[in-house]
């Protein structure tokens, strides 16, 4: 007999949700709580406020699950549904999405990407790095929706083009172009300052 996947495991459970099991639901929410609020970290900055989104993205979920068929997995579903709440919290807020230079270990720790430069980095390569890191958090920043929400799926939450392209409900190819485009973009800003670091300085 075959292991059942991910996918099989959550059909499951939405299944017994559909049929009035509320601990399935709660099974659902303590497997995928984390991947949301650190999707949503990307977005917003403020850990009140992810905490407030995924709560509220899980509330939408479980208010839609009566009507969800299975077409995609339903992490792809639920990662649309976070998504789109985290767009609709910071619209109202008058806010845009924030990519920040933040990230979670195995541990669920959380680090500065700024920071993670070996001790023997002399100060000028220590800010070197900074500027690098807030150089790419202005990037991305700056890019048109569609890029950002592409490239931060792709190298913050590291999914698979297919799920990229279930999440933002377009074909693959669009996908790899966005993510393309958005790396181009990057690449662009960063040009400058890397040759810059790239000189052999003498003070």
């Amino acid at each position: 007999m075959e292991k059942p996947t991910e996918r099989d495991i959550d059909a499951e459970l939405v299944a017994r949700v559909q049929a009035g099991d509320k601990h399935a639901f709660e099974l659902l929410v303590i497997k995928y709580q984390r991947r949301i609020a650190r999707l949503l970290s990307r977005l917003i900055r403020d850990a009140a406020e992810i905490e407030d989104v995924t709560q509220e993205a899980f509330i939408k979920a479980y208010r839609a699950l009566p009507s969800f068929r299975g077409e995609s997995a339903f992490y792809t579903w639920l990662y649309r549904i976070a998504i789109n709440t985290a767009k609709n919290y910071l619209a109202s807020q008058g806010r845009r999405p924030q990519l920040v230079a933040d990230y979670e270990d195995e541990e669920g720790e959380t680090l500065d990407a700024a920071a993670q430069i070996p001790d023997h980095a002399t100060p000028e390569s220590e800010l070197s790095n900074r500027e690098i890191v807030r150089t790419v958090n202005e990037a991305v920043d700056g890019l048109p929706e569609e890029l950002r929400t592409a490239i931060t799926l792709r190298e913050m939450e590291g999914l698979s083009y297919e799920d990229i392209a279930g999440l933002m409900n377009c074909p693959i190819g669009t996908v790899r172009s966005r993510i393309f485009r958005a790396r181009e973009a990057i690449a662009n800003k960063l040009r400058p300052l890397l040759d810059s670091v790239g000189k052999d300085r003498r003070w």
